[in-house]
């Protein structure tokens, strides 16, 4: 699934290197801190104009002020994959005023240890320790390992959050493949807890695999043993751990997919789900999501208490020029339900900046309520982005309808209702490909389709009469046009690419029912059913 965009390809991070040259010295030159730039805000996500783009937040409370360290993302628009070369951090005195101070490349994995290749600044987490001083727990790449999977969680320590950092183990990693002991899991997402009693506690891992561990106070050194954590529903990864009225909290990345599901319909999508426990090493306890699914199909959260408020922090893809590999850290305010034990959180509702009306369109499709003959939809799919508006030069899975199985069928359908009548007299589509057409597996464009409307008067299903041609290269919309219809039901109606053994599969980014006339109407977006035509 996501591994494969994880995966420490080479020319990513040739690109990575070429956009990083350093910045935390670990001579003997002391670096100048970073100087921060005033950020004024008036919603999410924080950093909004594309400039920077912000990712994997871990908030956390110093010098009056509450901070969030971020990742940031630098991959191309084209680009599927996690090319982050440094850290940077938000701070704010009053998240209400929107007022942020925005520090960029704080540190650079290869400028704070030396064992360290260049770029996947992964999640990490800073923390302040009981001496003063901040411990940043940061996994990166190992630059000189046999392991199977290189990534490493080394930690640094700095006097101010903005550093300079310096590795705290220069012996290497605390945790690895190797150490503190053999393990076959991607070390990455650290999260860190001291405890109530001054006991420290240190939690990670991905791809369903989570490990827990105690540190010694120096907040550097295993203590151990390293104990799997269980009972966490749909744990995917980026835990975050915290405590509130004795009971312990544990916030992660879940993907437990399906139709029914309280997480998510899309398996490369994620909530933010929690548990509890009565203790630091469990047993932990499902509650429920504390955050749906967001815009971005990562996604990663982090919480913490400022002035008296809880807040979460989370990444969407709400940027300009936003996308799965382009995220950017969003804050909310969290509230708990305390009339229940153990106290809930109460699901959080994502908030954005204003944003300004849709613009009048002859596309319709956003007023439609979309279902398809493959219903319900492989969970690697998802019917919403189908009249979503968005279209991707790499989109990934969800970022489409698709209908790919083991076992084809020879023909398929999607469907818009609306709620009442419209007149249509144009539709386009965006198909989709891995495969070329004339193939039997995979997903490749349509051998053929056509449109069909419901006819109210008692004709059923009818095919639309003097359409232009049906288009089916894929990569972008594919224009048709016919004598105006009205009808409350619409349908793409496609006959799959065979090789006269099997049949391919069928994918479309977006599908757009176009209105006639010159004053085309502002479209309010639908997602709720709406009764069948029949």
């Amino acid at each position: 699934m996501r591994n494969k965009y994880r995966a420490a390809l080479a020319a990513a991070l040739a690109a990575t290197a070429a956009m990083t040259t350093g910045c935390i010295a670990r001579d003997g030159n002391e670096p100048v801190r970073p100087a921060g730039r005033a950020v004024t805000v008036p919603g999410n996500p924080i950093l909004a104009d594309g400039e920077y783009y912000s990712t994997d937040p871990a908030p956390f409370v110093a010098d009056g002020a509450l901070w969030i360290l971020a990742g940031r993302d630098q991959a191309p628009p084209d680009v599927n994959d996690f090319i982050m070369g440094e850290w940077q951090l938000l701070k704010t005195a009053d998240p209400a005023s929107g007022k942020w101070t925005h520090y960029s490349d704080i540190a650079r994995p290869e400028n704070v240890f030396a064992w360290a290749g260049t770029g996947r600044a992964y999640a990490g987490q800073i923390v302040p320790g009981p001496d003063g001083r901040y411990y940043f727990y940061a996994p990166v790449l190992e630059k000189d390992s046999d392991a199977k999977d290189r990534f490493a969680i080394g930690v640094a320590v700095a006097d101010s959050p903005l550093g300079p950092w310096r590795d705290a183990h220069p012996a290497g990693p605390i945790i690895s493949q190797r150490v503190p002991v053999a393990n076959d899991i991607q070390n990455i997402d650290p999260t860190v807890m001291i405890d109530d009693d001054g006991r420290v506690y240190i939690y990670w891992g991905t791809f369903g695999q989570l490990r827990g561990m105690e540190l010694a106070r120096d907040m550097i050194t295993p203590k151990g043993p390293e104990r799997a954590i269980e009972g966490l529903t749909g744990f995917f990864e980026a835990p975050w751990i915290m405590k509130r009225k004795g009971t312990y909290y544990m916030l992660y990345a879940g993907n437990r997919a399906g139709p029914k599901s309280d997480c998510t319909p899309a398996v490369y999508h994620a909530c933010i789900a929690y548990g509890t426990a009565p203790s630091p090493m469990g047993p932990w306890t499902y509650r429920g999501v504390a955050l749906g699914p967001v815009s971005s199909t990562t996604s990663h959260s982090g919480a913490v208490q400022f002035h008296g408020q809880w807040y979460l922090a989370y990444h969407t893809a709400d940027a300009k020029g936003g996308g799965h590999f382009r995220r950017s850290v969003a804050l909310d305010r969290m509230e708990w339900d305390d009339s229940v034990s153990p106290p809930a959180i109460r699901k959080v509702v994502p908030t954005r900046r204003p944003q300004p009306p849709l613009a009048p369109t002859r596309n319709i499709a956003r007023a439609a309520w979309a279902t398809a003959s493959n219903d319900p939809v492989p969970v690697q799919y998802w019917i919403k982005s189908l009249n979503d508006g968005v279209t991707k030069a790499a989109p990934l899975p969800p970022d489409m309808w698709g209908s790919w199985s083991p076992r084809n069928p020879p023909r398929q359908w999607i469907e818009y209702r609306w709620d009442k009548p419209v007149t249509i007299d144009g539709s386009r589509i965006w198909f989709w490909n891995d495969q070329p057409a004339g193939s039997g597996m995979g997903v490749a464009p349509p051998a053929q389709w056509h449109l069909e409307y419901w006819d109210g008067a008692g004709k059923g299903w009818t095919q639309v009469a003097g359409a232009s041609a049906y288009g089916t290269a894929p990569g972008s919309f594919e224009s048709v046009s016919f004598p105006a219809v009205t009808t409350r039901c619409l349908r793409a109606v496609m006959n799959a690419s065979t090789d006269g053994k099997g049949y391919a599969g069928l994918a479309v980014q977006e599908w757009e029912a176009l209105t006639p006339g010159e004053r085309p109407p502002i479209i309010r977006e639908r997602s709720a059913p709406v009764k069948a035509c029949q």
